[in-house]
């Protein structure tokens, strides 16, 4: 389902037509949800620290989970006591609570556990965001950086960051389940800060003309840049770790249970790697049979893949762990935003 789903999404052909009106009714529902929150209707938790949304209008992986990674560190360079708030997708918790990377991904989700390993900030995760965000600042934290949650309005922010696919952008441009939309594009304009995950290139025409409708080309003007670099393999039992380039010129098998599973393939090709592909649906758990090969080629996987496989056979598989990096001039424009908001954020308090 979610493949013919992506096919409907990302191919030229129009989404069929009884899938249409269920999106207009989604887009109804998600417009009346926001407005009650924007009209005071309904009431949005305000937390006593700044709190700083990474989000996406779209399903499916952009590349908010590495740039939260990299934001943490920044605000912890900065002396700040950064906390991470997730909904914990993939997990089958739901009470909020605080983790950490020894917990079991199949709880608390596979995303969680790769943020606290790589991060060492407190993470908590939980359906009530707002209840989670609070178990931060309990626990010290005097920053709240929430993974996803743009359109969780009950929890009140600061400052939002949208994420953008610089591959796939916003697909069809229809809203869920006729396309990948959550929100309409025209939601950029409300937002901080627009980043663009793959190159602001891959959102121009032939003539440098910013493609897609005029609404979201307006809103993709002046968006960051980000970019996402992996550049060495670490063996998933023992930690060892070699160069990407010493899997060049050799056929591997690639597995990757992400959003968007081509990017992670495109990314091992550019090493000069041959990919056997084998994409799985994002949140994915794992089983032997979906990581063993029945020859000796090497496996590589997502980072987030890694951590499903702690009680699995591996001694075959590597994972390529990939950090976000923005030129100079964005990322000082990025930080500024951020710094901005969390000042505002902290006279509110």
């Amino acid at each position: 389902m979610q493949a013919w789903l992506e096919h409907v999404w990302y191919g030229r052909r129009p989404p069929p037509w009884w899938l249409r009106p269920l999106s207009l009714l989604y887009a109804g529902a998600a417009g009346l949800r926001r407005a009650a929150y924007a009209r005071r209707w309904r009431a949005a938790a305000q937390m006593p620290a700044p709190v700083v949304i990474v989000g996406n209008l779209s399903v499916g992986g952009t590349g908010k989970t590495p740039l939260v990674h990299w934001l943490t560190a920044r605000l912890r360079e900065r002396g700040m006591k950064p906390g991470i708030v997730s909904r914990g997708y993939g997990g089958t918790s739901t009470a909020a609570r605080l983790i950490d990377a020894a917990d079991d991904p199949g709880v608390i989700g596979d995303e969680t556990v790769l943020l606290a390993a790589r991060t060492h900030a407190p993470v908590a995760v939980g359906r009530d965001r707002p209840a989670a965000a609070r178990l931060l600042t309990d626990a010290g934290c005097d920053v709240i950086v929430s993974d996803d949650g743009l359109q969780h309005y009950a929890l009140a922010r600061d400052c939002e960051i949208v994420v953008v696919d610089g591959e796939r952008r916003f697909g069809n441009g229809w809203p869920l389940p006729a396309g990948p939309l959550r929100e309409s594009p025209a939601r950029l304009r409300s937002a901080d800060a627009v980043v663009v995950n793959g190159g602001a290139a891959a959102l121009r025409g032939k003539g440098g003309e910013l493609a897609g409708s005029g609404t979201a080309a307006a809103a993709l003007e002046g968006a960051l840049t980000m970019r996402l670099d992996g550049d060495c393999a670490a063996r998933v039992h023992g930690g060892e770790r070699r160069p990407l380039a010493a899997f060049a010129g050799r056929s591997v098998h690639a597995v990757a249970g992400i959003g968007n599973p081509e990017r992670f393939f495109n990314m091992l090709r550019a090493h000069g790697i041959e990919v056997i592909g084998h994409p799985l649906p994002d949140h994915a758990r794992l089983r032997s049979g979906d990581i063993s090969f029945e020859d000796e080629r090497p496996v590589l996987m997502t980072e987030k893949d890694a951590v499903k496989c702690r009680e699995l056979p591996a001694p075959r598989h590597w994972y390529v762990p990939v950090t976000a990096s923005f030129e100079a001039a964005d990322s000082r424009q990025l930080m500024d935003v951020v710094m901005r908001a969390i000042e505002k954020g902290r006279a509110r308090a």
